[in-house]
């Protein structure tokens, strides 16, 4: 796993819970369509698991592949 992410908000926060938008804002996003880049780990992986219908994900090592 040891790449990059670039993690994009394509939904928006509100009328989810409080710890789903924090998790949001924990992983970098502070507007709605903002894209970020993180290293492919464990934590950003479980992080994204708790709110993939907010966000779209991709790999930016071409050599492992495209969309998460």
């Amino acid at each position: 796993m040891a790449g990059k992410l670039k993690i994009t908000q394509i939904k928006s926060a509100i009328g989810y819970t409080k710890k789903q938008k924090q998790t949001v804002r924990a992983l970098g996003i502070k507007k709605l369509y903002q894209s970020v880049e993180q290293k492919d780990t464990p934590q950003i992986r479980g992080m994204i698991e708790k709110v993939k219908h907010l966000l779209k994900v991709e790999v930016e090592n071409p050599a492992e592949g495209g969309e998460v």
